[in-house]
């Protein structure tokens, strides 16, 4: 059965729940050194959306995706910490057009699918989030909580879409391994939740249109400085 708005809404405010216990331990580990970092990962993309409401087009499962993601960061102590982030992937997406849905006739059973066609696009997002962690031996445990803006551009040559600019709420945890005094690994998951993007018309007039998640499970490698 297809989840509603308020059924993602409310799972994922679990996974918030989850964040912030992991943000308390990650305050409750030993006291954390000073440490700013650059870092670059790439990670995997998987988004799953809600139907749009009142429109005339059903969004389907986008397409996963990889991406890359760069951070700069920079931690004073458990609970202060910050960083902001750039990360680049495609965003192909997929529609059902119900307005044209064909009538049974002797070229379309009742059971005929609705025309479909793609959307190929890029997707682009600035984040500036808190990152509370810990420090234990060579290793960093850390939670991340944060807001920024979504940037989803179709690629040129294709009719009647538009480019979309939207906030995004961003959660997620991950851990630091120390390999040396300047290099290290970074594992990370960073969960997204924003408005669907309205590329295509009329979606990009419709204020109804559902939510979208998109889970980025990340691996990387920091420098600290």
């Amino acid at each position: 059965m297809k989840e509603t708005e308020k059924d993602i809404v409310r799972r994922h405010s679990s996974r918030l729940g989850l964040v912030l216990w992991l943000m308390l331990a990650a305050a409750g580990c030993s006291v954390a050194h000073a440490q700013t970092d650059v870092a670059l990962s790439v990670y995997g993309a998987f988004t799953n959306s809600t139907t749009p409401g009142n429109s005339n087009f059903l969004r389907m499962n986008p397409a996963a995706s990889a991406g890359g993601l760069f951070e700069f960061r920079h931690i004073s102590s458990p609970l202060l910490g910050w960083e902001a982030t750039y990360s680049f992937r495609r965003a192909n997406e997929v529609y059902d057009e119900l307005i044209s849905y064909p009538a049974p006739g002797p070229s379309c059973d009742p059971n005929c699918p609705p025309p479909t066609y793609s959307v190929s696009a890029n997707a682009q997002e600035l984040t500036a989030d808190w990152v509370p962690s810990g420090h234990i031996a060579s290793f960093r445990p850390f939670a991340l909580l944060g807001v920024g803006l979504l940037l989803t551009q179709p690629t040129s040559g294709q009719s009647g879409t538009t480019n979309a600019t939207q906030p995004a709420f961003v959660y997620g945890a991950g851990l630091d391994w120390g390999l040396s005094r300047h290099l290290g690994l970074r594992a990370q998951y960073r969960g997204n939740l924003y408005k669907a993007p309205g590329i295509v018309p009329p979606n990009n007039t419709n204020p109804n249109i559902g939510f979208m998640h998109t889970s980025e499970p990340a691996i990387g490698v920091y420098y600290k400085f």
